[in-house]
């Protein structure tokens, strides 16, 4: 007697080939990439070196720090559920470090790329934490 839930009898075959993943793989890493260049640029507007983009837990560190004029900040992340609160006000003091309204912030948090490029590339000027003079 055969069990019938584990055997393959009238399962679709799936055909899997690496190939198909060329494509989604080089957009992918684009976009990567220009997330990368996009913070490096606010970091650089904030006067903080760019390279710290690339550096796993200190890029946070920067960033709270340009956002909220306190890196060590960054630790409330570690907290669960609370993270996500601290991620929402973390994109909203740092669209007001940069001169910016809270529609930008939630342009920051919904649609964080592009947002990021905009601060980065764009005329953005650094202002300080919570909008006060640097």
């Amino acid at each position: 007697m055969t069990n019938d839930l584990l055997t393959m009898e009238g399962m679709p075959e799936i055909n899997f080939d690496p190939k198909q993943m060329i494509v989604p793989g080089i957009i992918g890493l684009v976009i990567c990439i220009i997330s990368l260049i996009a913070l490096a640029k606010v970091f650089k507007k904030a006067g903080r070196p760019g390279w710290a983009v690339i550096v796993p837990i200190y890029n946070l560190y920067v960033l709270f720090d340009i956002a909220w004029g306190k890196g060590i900040m960054f630790l409330l992340m570690l907290i669960p559920v609370v993270d996500i609160v601290i991620l929402i006000m973390l994109y909203v003091k740092l669209a007001k470090a940069f001169g910016k309204s809270g529609g930008f912030a939630v342009g920051l948090i919904f649609l964080n790329l592009i947002f990021t490029c905009i601060l980065g590339f764009g005329s953005a000027q650094y202002i300080g934490p919570d909008g006060a003079a640097a």
